[in-house]
């Protein structure tokens, strides 16, 4: 019997779900946080039934994935009615769409006051992620969601399932969370590592070459984007302080399954 589709001794019968290990959980971020868009399932406070749609994605820096919607959409009712949603992440390319790697993540929605402390932070990570969404912004019927993950199921491919938990998307944050002033951290990692998105993006990740840039950084990798495309680039071992930023990034320059 292969290793994709091992044999439960104590039932004798094909293990469908794998273990959860490092490649599946890296796996599975990368699908989250290398999402430009995705759909999402809420549940209609009228009759019940499931509602899907597509927003926008984006990431805080604790690993909560963001949507920006007006509230004349259905799913900003349902979910002000009811926080329960799931995400769909994962393109397909060529060929069977259902071999192609894809996520679906269960999770519980935190709607975002304007005036919280949060929403400066979201409302640059969005921005640098999806330059077009400057058009509304600012609107005062928009709000952010964050979507704070509960449990996920990950296809890698054919033979490949794994069960994860909110622990393996979730970033725990430091103290005094240097993290949270992005514009400065991204401002000094351009001085320190000129070209670097343009490195990683091209050289690593053979994206096409063009005026890359890191919209958004958190303890365990970057964002890089060009025009529509984004890029997850996750690093080796996760960075805790601040002056460990540039000791990672040569270490982190590997393409990630």
């Amino acid at each position: 019997m292969t290793d994709d589709l091992k044999t439960d001794l104590a039932t004798d019968k094909p293990k469908v779900i794998r273990d959860t290990d490092d490649d599946a959980r890296r796996q599975a971020r990368v699908l989250l946080r290398g999402a430009r868009f995705a759909a999402i399932g809420v549940l209609d406070p009228e009759t019940g039934f499931p509602v899907v749609s597509r927003v926008l994605l984006g990431t805080d820096i604790d690993g909560a994935a963001v949507i920006l919607v007006s509230n004349l959409s259905a799913h900003t009712g349902a979910l002000l009615a009811d926080p329960r949603a799931s995400l769909l992440t994962g393109e397909p390319a060529k060929g069977d769409p259902l071999a192609h790697p894809r996520l679906t993540l269960q999770c519980l929605a935190e709607s975002v006051d304007r005036d919280s402390p949060s929403h400066a932070r979201l409302r640059g990570r969005f921005l640098a992620r999806h330059p077009k969404s400057q058009l509304y912004i600012d609107f005062p019927d928009f709000r952010f969601f964050r979507l704070v993950p509960e449990r996920a199921s990950l296809n890698g491919g054919f033979g490949r399932a794994y069960h994860l938990s909110r622990e393996d998307f979730l970033i725990a944050l430091p103290s005094d969370n240097f993290w949270g002033d992005q514009e400065m951290l991204l401002r000094d990692l351009g001085v320190r590592h000129p070209g670097l998105a343009s490195r990683l993006a091209v050289d690593v990740y053979h994206a096409p070459a063009g005026d890359w840039a890191v919209c958004g950084i958190d303890s365990q990798g970057l964002d890089l984007t060009f025009k529509d495309l984004l890029i997850r680039h996750e690093f080796v071992t996760p960075v805790t302080e601040k002056s460990e930023i540039g000791l990672v990034l040569p270490k982190s320059e590997y393409a990630v399954p």
